[in-house]
């Protein structure tokens, strides 16, 4: 299929129809996604150039019809749907030009890909295959495979990106013979008599050969285990900077480690004075030591979470502090976490389901101990309303129901607003002991601590052994906890900045309190209702909807929030 571009901001067809330029922004926000989830579903297989081709078009296609909008007609909501829509088009397009250069790279080390391309579109709509040709087609490309498998390991200028982009072709060239021949076989009799065979071969050929792309990339410089069993890449200064853009956070690296360190600072005269007032002076790792051996016996951890939770509920309720829904209070839920996802999550984790890190019977002694050390019911009551209410769960419910249209989410909203929750708490007098204290201060620390070591490790500084050592010494986590959370931060599931937007998250809607709530413009429960209905949104355009704030077309980020 062919299609047609054209430059104009209306009335032009695309790809058979015309662009409406009568759309507002949440019928272009709706239909966006709705479209892209039809094209992901067809173009399933990943760093195909025809996906790639058809996604710049598709980005291509709405960034043009959002320049046919007339900006100066919105509101401020508006406006900052159309800001943030503009960036998110911008960042998809950039993030495909990137995907289908890396493409062009690695091309010659799969020989016949476009031949099982070509063969896997027309499995989308049932064309009969020439069977033998086909198994021809996947026979040469093993032989081909195997080859170039030799070659691998002496090949000269493959950096971090186009390894993993190499693995991620070779997992998505296994998807299209799959999905073609599990559509073909035992239905098609030619098919099944020329395919089978060449298919496991090839199947075969192309794990090994994943896995070799997979080998490679442990062996670039920085790719080793430093003793810790985890390898990461930092991504450096100068990619975090144009991340901190994206974010719409105006602060360098530096000057968020200068944030976490006098952040810090307030942490360690706290601990110390709880720490007195528990009888160990400014010794505070025995204070916490104590803390953490007030763990529950195996088998009691849920019932410890409820009785937190009923306390952090009330005390909600009391102070009229935010309104939670009958349905949401009445619908979250409990499981308990596995074994192997401990080993990266070694504590609970929230939302509508509350999923409890506490060891199972066949965990190693030591790693039994230190998980139930490590959410010992004081460390808990930091993070029930973290995990569940005014926290993640309450952000789930309303994300469903408030601008649903929206499609801007940010973790510097998503965790900032949860470890809000925690420093609201704090002032307001929710931690009743000095105990409670050090587990509330223990969470802050961390939130520090993930912001200190994840800047450091990615600029370059830091190993990720430094980084568990520094999470065990400065902040007292247990071992394997450290090392855990070290795990999660760089094994690549997450953004590079997503340790960060904890603790900056939570100063930029404290900071906002401050403006509204403080000065009082608003109640605690208006300010808290009204950002619960406006869905994520990075936080300076939260505010400028909350305060109504005119911004341009062109906006960029400029709201210094904290003072250095």
């Amino acid at each position: 299929m062919k299609f047609i571009y054209c430059l104009l901001t209306a009335g032009c067809l695309i790809a058979g129809r015309t662009f409406a330029q009568e759309k507002d922004m949440m019928t272009l926000q709706q239909h966006y996604d709705a479209d892209k989830g039809s094209l992901l579903r067809f173009y399933r297989i990943a760093y195909s150039p025809e996906r790639t081709e058809r996604l710049k078009t598709f980005n291509t296609d709405y960034l043009l019809q959002l320049n046919g909008i007339s900006f100066d007609k919105l509101t401020v909501g508006e406006r900052v749907e159309y800001v943030l829509f503009k960036m998110k088009l911008q960042e998809e397009l950039r993030l495909l030009e990137v995907e289908g250069s890396e493409y062009r790279q690695v091309a010659d080390w799969f020989p016949l890909a476009d031949k099982i391309y070509a063969a896997e579109k027309l499995r989308r709509r049932g064309t009969k295959q020439d069977a033998q040709a086909l198994a021809g087609t996947l026979r040469d490309m093993s032989v081909a495979l195997q080859a170039k498998a030799k070659q691998l390991g002496s090949a000269k200028g493959i950096n971090i990106n186009l390894l993993r982009s190499g693995a991620a072709v070779t997992k998505g060239l296994q998807d299209a013979i799959h999905s073609i021949y599990n559509f073909y076989d035992d239905y098609d009799p030619m098919f099944t008599w020329w395919v089978p065979a060449p298919y496991k071969q090839l199947d075969s050929v192309l794990k090994a050969y994943g896995d070799s792309w997979q080998q490679q990339i442990k062996t670039l410089p920085g790719g080793k285990d430093d003793g810790s069993g985890i390898v990461g890449y930092p991504i450096g200064r100068e990619e975090l900077v144009r991340q901190l853009q994206n974010e719409l956070i105006p602060y360098s690296p530096e000057e968020l480690i200068d944030i976490a360190n006098k952040e810090f600072a307030f942490c360690d005269a706290e601990m110390l004075k709880a720490s007195q007032e528990m009888g160990f002076g400014k010794d505070w790792h025995k204070a916490m030591e104590k803390v953490k051996n007030t763990y529950v016996p195996a088998g009691e951890q849920p019932d410890a979470i409820m009785k937190i939770y009923d306390e952090s509920m009330a005390f909600l309720k009391e102070k009229q502090l935010i309104t939670i829904p009958p349905v949401a209070e009445e619908t979250w839920r409990m499981i308990m976490m596995t074994p192997e996802r401990q080993l990266v999550n070694p504590f609970f984790t929230g939302g509508e389901v509350l999923s409890i890190s506490y060891p199972t019977n066949d965990m190693d002694e030591a790693d039994k101990l230190m998980s139930m050390r490590g959410n010992n019911p004081h460390f808990s009551r930091a993070t029930v309303h973290h995990e569940l209410f005014a926290g993640h769960a309450l952000e789930q419910f309303m994300n469903n129901r408030y601008k649903t249209y929206r499609n801007f989410e940010t973790p510097f909203w998503v965790e900032g607003w949860s470890l809000y929750w925690e420093m609201l708490l704090w002032d307001l007098k929710f931690p009743r002991s000095p105990e409670d204290r050090i587990g509330m201060l223990f969470w802050r620390m961390h939130r520090c601590a993930r912001i200190l070591f994840s800047l450091n490790y990615h600029l370059g500084k830091w190993t990720p052994q430094q980084c568990i050592d520094f999470l065990v010494d400065r902040v007292g986590h247990e071992r394997a906890n450290a090392a855990g959370e070290v795990r999660r931060s760089f094994k690549g599931d997450y953004s590079p900045l997503y340790q960060v937007a904890y603790m900056i998250g939570g100063l930029q809607f404290m900071a906002l309190k401050k403006e509204l709530v403080d000065s009082g413009k608003m109640t605690y429960q208006q300010y808290h209702d009204a950002v619960m209905k406006e869905n994520a949104l990075p936080v300076e355009m939260l505010r400028a909807i909350l305060t109504d704030q005119p911004i341009g077309k062109d906006f960029k980020t400029n709201w210094r929030f904290y003072k250095l």
